[in-house]
């Protein structure tokens, strides 16, 4: 198991070793359908299903990218964990990036 928090401390356990920066990066672009359904919900207003799965399925790949990357390193825990998104456009072509990132490292239980 490997303990995942936003901060940069875990409450009864100190950190005994630093393993680097880790990250879990993915790319995804809206099916077909998702932008054809997003299109006209962009018409008529209100929230976009189709994306807001396809956002948290994202972000889901991305987290367990930045555990597997954590585990590569030894480590059995990430601080400072953080999300960044932004957007990829050309022509034709549009995609979200997710990036999920933190400190991996080791932590002991406080005696």
């Amino acid at each position: 198991m490997i303990i995942i928090t936003t901060t940069f401390d875990i409450q009864g356990y100190r950190i005994v070793e630093y393993r680097g920066i880790v990250r879990g990066l993915i790319v995804r672009s809206p099916t077909i359908v998702q932008g054809w359904m997003g299109g006209l919900k962009n018409l008529v207003g209100g929230n976009i299903g189709a994306f807001t799965k396809m956002c948290e399925t994202a972000r889901k790949q991305a987290f367990d990218s930045l555990i597997e990357h954590g585990k590569e390193l030894g480590a059995n825990a990430i601080v400072g964990m953080r999300y960044d998104a932004s957007q990829i456009a050309a022509e034709r072509f549009s995609a979200t990036e997710i990036l999920c990132y933190g400190t991996a490292v080791i932590i002991e239980q406080l005696k």
